[in-house]
């Protein structure tokens, strides 16, 4: 069992079925008794502001799709933004009230600053979908899993890694195992395919820092 010094401090920016499975997996994972989930950024797919026609709200989805990650936040009483995270308004917010130690980033619509990358105090890490043939991978960008199909890839892999401002092109932490891409599917289906394994990714590596931070501790 973890020694749990204090709960560390949590931000999540993610939208559509991976953003929802990495706030449910914050929330009621083996990770969340350890962490405090401080706020949740998500997507707006009618702001022009985060390029919807290159990502996955291009594609048909639902009312509910679009609003799952704020409604699970909503209803779990945490603070939601929806605006441009590349504002004053928002390096406020996540500065001085949220205050996250880490922040992690789940299909989000939205590039971020250098002021923002530097604010967590621990780590920032983004969830990519890409091949393990090499990193940075030739799938960087707002829609890896069209490129991934188009050149007849038959799996993937979920990468955690580090956010710079670059444009998926931080640090590489982990690869998530193997996911088979089925005859026929879509982006959509990857996304839900992917969804969980990617979920699971980053709350196991960032348990994984607890862990030894609280080992850390407990050598002082």
């Amino acid at each position: 069992m973890i020694n749990v010094k204090k709960k560390l401090k949590v931000a999540m920016l993610g939208s559509f079925y991976r953003g929802y499975y990495l706030l449910n997996e914050l929330l009621f994972g083996e990770i969340s008794q350890f962490i405090e989930i401080v706020g949740v950024a998500t997507d707006d797919p009618k702001n022009t502001f985060i390029s919807a026609d290159k990502r996955v709200w291009q594609y048909p989805h639902s009312i509910a799709e679009a609003e799952m990650v704020e409604n699970l936040a909503i209803e779990h009483h945490l603070p939601v933004f929806k605006g441009r995270v590349n504002s004053d308004e928002f390096y406020d917010v996540f500065k001085n009230q949220w205050q996250p130690e880490i922040a992690l980033m789940a299909t989000f619509g939205q590039r971020i600053g250098l002021r923002l990358i530097n604010t967590p105090t621990i780590c920032f890490y983004n969830l990519h979908p890409c091949i393990d043939d090499k990193w940075p991978s030739k799938y960087v960008g707002g829609n890896p899993f069209h490129g991934l199909i188009q050149d007849g890839q038959k799996y993937t892999r979920v990468s955690l890694h580090e956010v710079d401002e670059g444009f998926d092109t931080g640090k590489l932490i982990k690869f998530s195992d193997r996911i088979a891409i089925p005859p026929g599917a879509s982006v959509i289906d990857m996304h839900k395919i992917t969804a969980f394994a990617a979920a699971k990714l980053a709350a196991d590596e960032t348990l994984k820092i607890i862990t030894r931070l609280n080992k850390s501790d407990d050598e002082i």
